[in-house]
């Protein structure tokens, strides 16, 4: 238990410390969208409602696992579980947070129990305002492993004593965001640090004659950004900028480190009202290294009681990826409207093509659609790390209905909320990531609902002659939907689904594809005040090319829950 303290107390920090949330600034200031503008600072929102609204609760259940294939097996567990659910929402602070910590008790000689922490919080603190804000984020979740490295936040009905292929996922940062003027200059800087950690009891492990797989231990990514610019017609008819970055990411497996800096001039020519053409040219460098693992007597990388391979810290650094020169990108922002917004550019960057845009459309105050494209160089750890930060600082956690996991999204009315493509594939390795991600979310009545997709490519990045050389330019594809229903039936019960389906596309030899799709319900009914009784099925299904026998199983639960 005391490797979850840590993880405990960043969860608490995050709803505590409540950071700004990470969004793009304003295209019309002309700063670049992408890994520079995701992170840029941004003043705190407000809203309608009780400033602070806390829930804790207790829930005690009996679970059944029926396992149909790859054999035949019946396992009951006694869950008990303790969580709080809470938001703030202010003037100059605001944010939300989801904790479960929950214990399973497992019946069966062949069945294991388990402890899990999930939990995900993001947030602001407003220190000077309109000027000085403190962003924070930290997320704590199990992910199913399979055979050829994909990951998925939902596992199995099965996998809540099948500790061979699950682990702990956390991630957690915090930073500040600055926002000042002088004259007519509009100046922003921000500044963040993060940390992420895959914990296991044990490396991948993989079937006879196929390589054991190197799981992502743990990273830590700081990003820094300036921006100093004019909004057009104050005072030229035009805006312009300059502004510059810097990313570092430093992942333990290998010592490998992730370093990408640039500087930036960037122009904002309005066309008409809700219309302006957005360019930009600058300098980058980026440069991706790593060391050897560590060699026994007969020239074999050393495993250590952890099942990860050994860095050999006295080893020289090796160069895997070395791009700098020339940067730029073209592009239009469209507002027709406070409810929509479309901004897309198209440049070059990496040292080829590079596209970034975004949507975002609220046809109603409650609903939302949110779609980002993306391209980035970084590590699990950064990946993971920068989609908490961009998640919404008002949300609501989706849980499975069975098991009380995380889902990939998250409801909320406010942008993107899904994490499920920033997962994909657990590998150890850096890589270039490009995809897309759309989340949309509706509140109809009493009934609240929504839906997230995306697609995912990974191209990894490893030095030759080293043991991460194999990876050098395999590509992952990840393609992944979720879906979630929660609504009241009368003022004394109501319901919740979850579906999701992955699919993971490996171009690695002897791993294949893994297929995974499953499906959870859940009613609930309130008996006193404050006590209800929770009744959920669930069936999941992985079928994976490692394996020679796909894995099904169907799950049963019958609890009371009560409410302080």
């Amino acid at each position: 238990m005391s490797s979850k303290i840590a993880p405990v107390a960043a969860l608490c920090l995050a709803a505590l410390c409540l950071g700004a949330p990470a969004a793009a600034q304003d295209r019309q200031a002309g700063m670049q969208k992408g890994n520079q503008g995701k992170n840029e600072p941004q003043q705190g929102r407000t809203s309608g409602g009780s400033p602070v609204q806390v829930a804790p609760y207790i829930e005690a259940s009996q679970l059944l696992v029926v396992q149909f294939s790859p054999e035949d097996d019946v396992v009951t567990y006694t869950q008990i579980a303790a969580g709080v659910d809470a938001a703030i929402t202010g003037r100059n602070n605001g944010g939300s947070v989801s904790v479960r910590y929950e214990r399973n008790i497992a019946y069966g000689d062949n069945a294991a129990g388990s402890d899990t922490l999930s939990g995900v919080a993001r947030g602001y603190a407003t220190i000077i305002p309109r000027a000085l804000t403190v962003e924070a984020g930290a997320l704590a979740a199990r992910s199913t492993l399979n055979g050829n490295g994909a990951a998925s936040l939902t596992p199995i009905g099965a996998a809540i004593g099948a500790q061979d292929n699950s682990s702990q996922i956390y991630s957690v940062f915090a930073g500040p965001n600055l926002h000042a003027a002088a004259g007519d200059v509009e100046l922003n800087a921000n500044y963040r640090i993060g940390y992420t950690r895959v914990e296991t009891d044990n490396a991948l492990i993989t079937p006879n004659g196929v390589r054991p797989i190197d799981i992502f231990d743990d990273s830590t990514v700081q990003v820094a950004n300036f921006h100093a610019a004019t909004h057009p017609g104050q005072p030229l008819p035009v805006g312009l900028g300059i502004g510059g970055g810097w990313m570092q990411e430093n992942i333990s497996n290998f010592d490998q480190r992730v370093r990408d800096a640039h500087v930036r001039a960037d122009i904002t020519v309005p066309v008409r009202r809700s219309l302006v053409v957005v360019a930009g040219i600058g300098y980058e460098d980026v440069e991706v290294s790593s060391r050897d693992a560590l060699l026994d007597a007969d020239g074999f990388p050393v495993t250590g009681p952890d099942g990860r391979i050994v860095t050999d810290a006295s080893a020289p650094r090796q160069i895997a990826y070395d791009v700098s020169g020339l940067i730029w990108d073209v592009g239009v922002v469209w507002r027709p409207s406070r409810r929509t917004t479309l901004e897309a550019t198209v440049g070059r960057r990496y040292d080829s093509a590079t596209y970034h845009g975004s949507f975002d459309w609220a046809p109603t105050r409650r609903s939302r659609l949110g779609v980002s494209v993306y391209d980035a160089v970084a590590g699990f750890g950064g990946q993971l790390n920068n989609a908490l930060a961009n998640l919404p600082t008002r949300f609501s956690a989706t849980r499975n209905s069975l098991t009380g996991d995380l889902g990939g999204c998250v409801a909320s009315s406010e942008g993107n909320a899904c994490l499920s493509g920033a997962l994909g594939s657990i590998r150890s390795a850096t890589f270039r990531s490009r995809g897309i991600a759309a989340n949309y979310s509706a509140s109809l009545g009493r009934m609240n609902a929504g839906v997230g997709a995306g697609y995912d490519r990974r191209k990894f990045i490893a030095a030759p002659g080293t043991a991460l050389a194999a990876a050098n330019g395999v590509i992952d594809e990840n393609y992944w939907v979720t879906f979630y229903l929660d609504g009241e039936l009368g003022s004394s019960a109501g319901y919740s689904a979850n579906t999701y389906a992955n699919w993971l596309r490996s171009g690695f030899n002897n791993t294949g594809d893994v297929f995974a799709i499953g499906a959870s319900a859940a009613y609930r009914r309130s008996l006193t005040g404050r006590l209800s009784a929770r009744a959920a099925v669930a069936i999941d299904h992985i079928d994976t090319a490692v394996s020679v026998d796909d894995i099904t199983a169907a799950s049963a639960l019958l609890g009371l829950r009560y409410d302080f």
